[in-house]
């Protein structure tokens, strides 16, 4: 049976011990994508079992320049390639463009993050596959979308931000706007990425047709806000900010450290006043509503600092954990392993793709699924990125930074040299 056509056909086991297949086993994607949405995007299909495979040109993803504590590798890069295979093809050249379109006969997806007027230009374009390869789902990450007069414009996390409202939204009402850091607009994209081509891999299944799908950093901005972006006839815009709670839950200052409180419930609400010492509180009927506590926040405020004074953050953590009320201290990345329950998800050794030493890389965004109990399948199986794909698929050579590779055949060696 032909698996090209079939998505619900197992590949074959990447490496010796890459057994564990996912629900997109079988699935062949080509990453044509840089930066973080496009990218991360595939990382989630290989997450379900995808083989992704990574087409960089010759001087590399701009993600490898970043700067990073990490030797000869980006810290940034590997996070966000994790669970992938490389290959180097400059589709400038007639003979990389040929590399490609040989590719395509055995690829289910195909995603890039070209400006509009790019792929026609190089001859990638999706009208020219559609006609050639009809099964391809073909996938494009763009800052504003297919039209419009910010069309061909290049898209940036924090640029959106900024444009959508999210900046606006960061900080105290009435003090400047201000970024979210951690290109939380890009993330989200990227799941858009894995959601629309899993679900255009699944309409392919009953129409026996491939489809374009266009996921922009402007509507995923947007979509992100989408709990703001209602109003009434006649209503004030600036509305979005009464979904705060009136800074009841938020981040509030301990002894030592900030805890993070949640009291948006009844029974979450009354469980922070009780292990607050502050039973008074939680009995009085102008605070028994998120909004009356919204519109009285100026009074319960001074009250609950006062009583958090009483122990460090850490502290609280474990007396609101164990009285049922929603917390969480805020804590430096370093310690995010060893708290709540991250520090049981094994890392994973890896070599960095430019020869640099062994790193173990502790995963995020582990999918984990399962067919029935005692069943229990983790969608990590993919090797990391940089690491050969194995015998009869084109197979990659680790060494220093991506520059060039052999095009003539699909059977020869991509060449990472120095």
């Amino acid at each position: 049976m032909d698996t090209r056509n079939k998505m619900t056909i197992d590949a074959a086991a990447g490496e010796a011990g890459d057994t564990v297949r996912g629900p997109l086993s079988g699935v062949r994607v080509l990453d044509l994508s840089a930066y973080i949405a496009g990218p991360y995007g595939c990382t989630l299909l290989a997450d379900m079992g995808a083989e992704v495979i990574k087409i960089e040109p010759p001087s590399g993803d701009n993600l490898r320049k970043y700067p990073s504590t990490l030797e000869a590798e980006s810290r940034a890069f590997l996070g966000i390639n994790r669970s992938k295979r490389g290959l180097v093809l400059d589709l400038k050249k007639p003979e990389g463009l040929a590399v490609l379109i040989k590719m395509l006969e055995s690829t289910d997806v195909l995603v890039h993050n070209f400006r509009p007027s790019v792929p026609p230009r190089l001859g990638i374009d999706y009208e020219r596959f559609r006609a050639t390869h009809p099964r391809l789902i073909y996938c494009v990450v763009n800052g504003y979308g297919e039209s419009g007069p910010m069309k061909d414009n290049a898209g940036y996390d924090q640029v959106l931000q900024s444009l959508t409202g999210i900046c606006s939204m960061q900080g105290k009402h009435g003090h400047p706007p201000e970024i979210v850091y951690g290109s939380v607009v890009d993330y989200y994209a990227a799941a858009m990425v894995a959601s629309g081509v899993s679900a255009a891999l699944f309409d392919r299944e009953r129409s026996g047709r491939g489809q374009y799908v266009g996921v922009s950093l402007l509507r995923s901005a947007l979509a992100m806000q989408s709990a703001r972006f209602v109003w009434a006839d006649g209503e004030d815009r600036d509305v979005g900010r009464d979904m705060r709670s009136g800074g009841v839950t938020g981040l509030h200052p301990a002894r030592e450290g900030f805890i993070y409180l949640s009291a948006n419930t009844p029974h979450f609400w009354q469980a922070l006043c009780r292990k607050a010492g502050l039973p008074q509180l939680a009995e009085d009927e102008r605070y028994d509503t998120v909004r009356k506590r919204a519109e009285h926040a100026n009074e319960i405020l001074p009250l609950l600092h006062d009583a958090l004074k009483a122990h460090t953050a850490m502290e609280w953590e474990n007396i609101f954990w164990r009285g049922s009320a929603e917390c969480g201290c805020a804590i430096h990345r370093r310690n995010v392993r060893s708290s709540a329950g991250a520090g049981r998800r094994p890392g994973r050794h890896a070599r960095s793709s430019r020869g640099g030493p062994l790193q173990r890389i502790y995963q995020a965004g582990e999918i984990r699924q399962h067919t029935g109990p005692g069943a229990v399948r983790r969608a990590d199986h993919w090797p990391a990125f940089g690491r050969s794909i194995g015998q009869s698929r084109l197979r990659a050579r680790r060494n220093r930074t991506p520059a060039r590779a052999r095009h003539h055949q699909l059977s020869h060696r991509c060449s990472y040299p120095p």
